[in-house]
């Protein structure tokens, strides 16, 4: 089977790795891929805004099946011109992509179906911000903007002067779509599920660490590193996120017309009183994919296409390896800001002496040389019996690469370790 990959980031790069092990692969077309993909794909110039172009490179090259890595192409519907087209396509058209397009939409699907989740008022302007600020929220509290932000439109104000700067950024001036939250005490924990729409299948967990600086300091960023399993997210926890969050949003969504098919990645909080939903995403995350990718002992084309083709149900719960797996991404100077691009990049192959997987995201050829090209641009990946393994395979395939303009946070798992 011909595959057709879209996606240029590590996410992609981990997910192209895992397709390529495949029984069931014949070609691995990555759209617009990277160096990094390039190695297992054969990329192609194919602009995902263009669907029509889209539909016609599948048609030509017996495409079986599309998958699409990151969350703007399923906003933007690029599933509903491939379905209308007759292709199975693993990623939510653009009427249930809202769950990730739409913070609003999902806050007011979770009042509908009673799903936990804080307290929420959802405002348009910057006056109507200030007086649910003023008579609904104390401090600290969750102001985010509704669309897609890259995960990095989140801020925890804890001051006024916190607050009216995040407005400052988010209103700009003018009206905008922005929701106010309840701040939710407790640890964040990731949970992915597969669902076509009526079938689940749990497919992994992780801890991912979003501020740029050790100790978890600084701006938020779109991840700094990640680690699967997240033992904090016991059994008994997923059991219940999934009873309590994750179907009931599955129902609610099919019986709106809008059923959801692809992956379902819930940021939860665990609180005193049990999960609560934090927000939606309708794609993989990155880092969290890596890390997933590495623990996943399936066939992938097979999972996917199973999505794709509404049999889910068919298929055995998804094999994980028993083991700990560990992401640290190297950034280029100057994320989450400007980052510094152009810097060299070496030492990849002794980063993957002993088995770790460096998976690229924002890199590109510069004649024969490898150059940064992008905020986050490598992700050392690794694999143990235990998260200190994981972890020191990780930090030893970092400390393996000559990247001069780049650095990492040096406490990936911290919490864990701490326990």
């Amino acid at each position: 089977m011909n595959v057709l990959l879209l996606g240029s980031g590590g996410r992609e790069h981990a997910l192209a790795w895992k397709l390529a092990q495949s029984s069931r692969l014949d070609t691995l077309y990555a759209a617009p891929g990277n160096p990094g993909i390039a190695a297992l794909a054969t990329c192609v110039a194919l602009d995902a805004t263009d669907h029509a172009a889209v539909v016609r490179f599948v048609a030509d090259h017996g495409v079986g099946l599309v998958v699409i890595g990151p969350e703007a192409p399923l906003v933007d519907g690029l599933a509903d011109s491939l379905r209308a087209a007759g292709v199975p396509v693993f990623g939510p058209d653009k009427a249930a992509a809202q769950l990730e397009g739409s913070k609003g939409f999902t806050k007011d699907l979770c009042r509908r179906a009673d799903i936990p989740t804080a307290g929420y008022v959802r405002v348009g302007s910057r006056a109507e911000a200030e007086a649910a600020l003023a008579g609904t929220f104390g401090y600290p509290v969750v102001i985010k903007a509704d669309g897609l932000a890259a995960g990095k439109g989140v801020v925890i104000a804890t001051s006024e002067a916190e607050a009216m700067a995040a407005f400052d950024a988010m209103f700009d001036g003018g009206d905008a779509a922005v929701v106010l939250e309840e701040f939710l005490d407790g640890e964040e924990a990731s949970l992915f599920v597969l669902t076509d729409g009526t079938a689940l299948m749990p497919f992994g967990s992780a801890q991912d660490h979003k501020r740029v600086g050790e100790g978890d300091t600084g701006p938020n960023t779109g991840g700094m590193g990640a680690y699967s399993p997240a033992p904090v997210l016991t059994a008994a926890l997923e059991a219940r996120a999934i009873d309590e969050i994750v179907a009931p949003t599955v129902r609610a969504m099919a019986a709106a017309g809008t059923p959801f098919s692809g992956v379902l990645y819930a940021g939860l909080m665990l609180t005193a009183t049990g999960p609560k939903l934090i927000e939606y995403n309708a794609r993989f995350g990155d880092p969290e994919c890596q890390v997933l990718m590495m623990r996943f002992a399936g066939d992938l084309v097979e999972t996917l296409l199973a999505v794709a083709e509404g049999r889910l149900a068919d298929l055995p719960p998804a094999p994980f390896a028993d083991a700990v797996a560990m992401t640290v991404v190297l950034a280029a100077a100057g994320y989450p800001g400007t980052p510094r691009a152009g810097g060299a990049i070496r030492g990849l192959e002794a980063a993957a002496a002993d088995g770790a997987v460096v998976f690229q995201a924002g890199t590109r050829r510069d004649g024969d040389r490898l150059v940064a090209a992008g905020g986050r641009v490598l992700a050392a990946t690794a694999t143990g019996p235990d998260i200190r393994v994981a972890r020191e395979g990780a930090y030893r395939a970092v400390d393996r690469i000559d990247f001069a303009d780049g650095f990492c946070r040096r406490d990936i798992g911290w919490r864990e370790l701490a326990r």
